[in-house]
């Protein structure tokens, strides 16, 4: 689990960046689960947005992508989603 220290650290971080998925009508897949645990190897951070015609709740569909994945939900704003995944080779963030 994060600490509160180490969610504030990361959403710092994750501020500037733009969502790279998103998730639709058809809600997650294990297609998309697969890009986005690539992804989260080769960046340890990423944003994800839900987009209006996905009528899931947010929450539910960030736990489902963070169980499936092994990441960490780092935070829930509006219709975003930022996760967190230690890398195992491209490590660049040093967590507080």
């Amino acid at each position: 689990m994060l600490t509160g220290k180490q969610k504030r650290f990361l959403r710092s971080k994750a501020h500037h960046l733009n969502p790279i998925f998103q998730v639709g009508k058809t809600g997650v897949n294990e297609n998309m689960v697969e890009q986005i645990e690539d992804t989260l190897e080769k960046r340890e951070l990423i944003k994800i947005s839900i987009l209006q015609n996905n009528f899931d709740d947010k929450h539910e569909v960030a736990n489902e992508i963070a169980s499936n994945t092994g990441a960490h939900v780092v935070q829930i704003i509006g219709n975003t989603i930022v996760l967190y995944k230690e890398s195992t080779n491209n490590k660049e963030i040093q967590l507080p």
